[in-house]
Parts: structure tokens; C-alpha cells; sequence
């Protein structure tokens, strides 16, 4: 009996082991590495108080795979490396996806917030990411190889990222709008 016990204990561990590890999957994990993430800008605010200043940085973060999946945060914290990783899993919560036609979007979008407008046109292949700042983090994470970008209005990087992302929420495939007229792909392209 008295060893039984003993060797009850060391189940324990196993069971709370187990109970971390709840929900999760290896794919889930092995998902989360092949994203790419970029640091789109990193701001030091400076508080003063009685005691001296105090500094904190706020970091804005684009992740995607580049298959058509971007997501955004930002995250503020007193250390620069921890900014970051909020930022980040903010991002990673964030994810959309996008419609992609032949490496580049379906159609021209324009996406605004706040201050921030954003006009997004198809373009021809070889012809790259013509993207300014914060756009072009946006776009070139999400895996948008040919795309002609022009930001109208507020360079704030919050608010360019955010219009960015509208722009791209506001994208619809080329199927999805035959599906929507009720016609087949072939006419939908020739008319």
C-alpha cells in the first residue's frame, strides 16, 4: 500500500502535464512557425514623473504566411522585446485571409480608416510591389507579389495598416462573385 503511494505522486505531474497541454495540437504548433511576422514601426513614449522619466515603447506588428493570410497588432510595454511579443500574438489573433489571383489581388480596392485612405490596383506580372511604408509590410507579408498601392490621406502607420487591411477585408474572388450572379467563370470573364 505504502508504495502504491509513492508512485501516485509521480502521476500527478503527468496529469498537470497534460491538463497544460489541453486543446492543443502538433499541427497547430507546427501552423504558427511557417508565419512570417515583420515590425512595421516602434514608438518610445516618455512619461515624466516625480521620480524621473519613464520610458515605453509601442511596437506595431504585420504576420502572415505569405499564402494569403495577414493579421496585425500592436503592443506596448516598458521593455522593447516585450512590446514586441504582445504585438505579435495581438497579430496572430488578428489573421484574415485574402483572396490571391495569380500573385496578385482580384480587383481595385480602395480601404480607408480614420485619416488613413489606401488605393490598392491589380498589376501585370513582374511588375513587384509598388508600396510605400507600412503598405508594403502589409502586402509583401500577405504574399501579394504584382500590386500598384497608393496611400492617400494620413502616413501614420497605425492608421495606413488599418486602411491596408480594409482594403484587403473588402476583396472578393473572382468565384465568389460568380457565385453571388449566378454565372459561370467563363462568362463572368468575357462577358
Amino acid at each position: 500500500m505504502a508504495d502504491n503511494r509513492n508512485n501516485s505522486g509521480g502521476g500527478r505531474s503527468n496529469r498537470r502535464d497534460n491538463r497544460d497541454n489541453r486543446g492543443r495540437n502538433n499541427r497547430g504548433d507546427q501552423h504558427e512557425s511557417d508565419l512570417k511576422e515583420k515590425m512595421v514601426a516602434l514608438n518610445r513614449v516618455s512619461k515624466v514623473t516625480k521620480g524621473g522619466r519613464t520610458f515605453t515603447f509601442a511596437a506595431i506588428v504585420v504576420v502572415g504566411d505569405g499564402k494569403g493570410k495577414v493579421g496585425h497588432g500592436m503592443g506596448k510595454a516598458r521593455d522593447i522585446s516585450e512590446a514586441i511579443q504582445k504585438a505579435t500574438d495581438v497579430a496572430r489573433k488578428s489573421m484574415i485571409k485574402i483572396p490571391l489571383f495569380k500573385g496578385t489581388i482580384p480587383h481595385e480596392q480602395l480601404g480607408k480608416y480614420g485619416a488613413g485612405k489606401v488605393l490598392l490596383k491589380p498589376a501585370s506580372e513582374g511588375t513587384g510591389v509598388i508600396a510605400g511604408g507600412a503598405m508594403r509590410a502589409v502586402l509583401d507579408i500577405a504574399g501579394v507579389h504584382n500590386v500598384l498601392a497608393k496611400s492617400q490621406g494620413s502616413s501614420n502607420p497605425h492608421n495606413v495598416i488599418k486602411a491596408t487591411i480594409d482594403a484587403l477585408q473588402k476583396l472578393r474572388s473572382p468565384q465568389l462573385i460568380a457565385k453571388q450572379r449566378g454565372i459561370s467563370m467563363e462568362k463572368l470573364f468575357e462577358g
